[in-house]
């Protein structure tokens, strides 16, 4: 009933913004061209996690240094976790009403998802709401960061190069990944299909999907493989990599690992703190700016 309201209230908003731009667009004047960027993430209220975040917040800048930046957050649970502690993130609707509102006039909203789940499709009718006559002159949804064959090359590479120098040949590595129910799950698998295909010891689950963590245990133990780095494969390592996968909680990833006789080492850093990970998703941005 409450999240009806917050709809009903959001899209009164919008329907509003919409007849005054209209309207102040009626008159025969050519407006000038503003253009905005919109960037988009799950979320996370935890401070560690923030890093990710500074990090591709700092890229895209760089990059596009004359164009300002804006941030929302998809999820309402983070949202609102992070409003008990006095700080305020837009979820996309409310962060586009309010460029909108701004004089913005042509937006690149940018995916920081992994994947093309249940978020980003959300995250894409969102933005087909503000196509419509009085909304933006222009708005485009910059893809996630895998989202085509040359992505996952890219991503696999990526991968390869972001490896613990420390780690021997004959140990593993097991990527974390979120998971969905989402038909889009499939690129885990495809993904991890391409990495093997350059280093066999290299394995991608999921939390909430397939793989899942006894499958890759059952792979670990084909390979009589004794160790094994632990990575996030989520943009921040968040709540899921500290307490799913790094935690002391006998239902964690390393707890699991360590009660079949595998010893391993957490690495909590997530996808956005890469360079060369941040990479794909700024040239996904640079594509749609192109476009606008």
């Amino acid at each position: 009933m409450k999240k009806n309201k917050v709809l009903i209230a959001i899209s009164i908003l919008l329907v509003v913004l919409f007849c005054a731009t209209a309207i102040a667009g009626g008159h025969g004047k050519k407006e000038k061209k503003e253009a905005g960027i919109l960037l988009v993430a799950f979320g996370s209220s935890m401070p560690e996690a923030q890093v990710s975040f500074e990090n591709i917040d700092r890229e895209v800048k760089a990059s596009f240094s004359k164009i300002p930046v804006r941030w929302a957050y998809t999820s309402h649970m983070i949202r609102r976790k992070l409003a008990k502690s006095g700080k305020y993130l837009d979820s996309p609707e409310v962060a586009l009403a309010k460029m909108l509102d701004e004089g913005f006039t042509h937006v690149a909203a940018q995916s920081l998802h992994t994947i093309g789940g249940y978020e980003f499709h959300d995250l894409r009718r969102t933005v087909h709401q503000f196509q419509y006559p009085g909304g933006f002159h222009s708005i485009m949804l910059g893809f996630p960061l895998l989202s085509s064959q040359k992505d996952m090359q890219r991503v696999r590479d990526a991968i390869i190069e972001n490896i613990p120098k420390e780690r021997k040949q004959n140990e593993g590595i097991v990527l974390m990944g979120h998971g969905t129910h989402h038909p889009s799950n499939a690129f885990y698998a495809a993904l991890m299909f391409q990495i093997q295909r350059k280093d066999p010891n290299i394995f991608i689950g999921c939390v909430e999907g397939y793989p899942e963590i006894d499958e890759i245990i059952a792979m670990l133990k084909e390979k009589s493989i004794k160790k094994v780095y632990l990575m996030p494969f989520m943009s921040v390592a968040g709540d899921h990599a500290r307490n799913d996968m790094a935690g002391d909680d006998e239902d964690s990833w390393k707890s699991i690992l360590t009660k079949a006789g595998i010893e391993s080492v957490p690495i909590l850093k997530g996808t956005a703190e890469y360079g060369n990970m941040v990479d794909i998703w700024v040239d996904h941005l640079g594509t749609i700016l192109d476009q606008l």
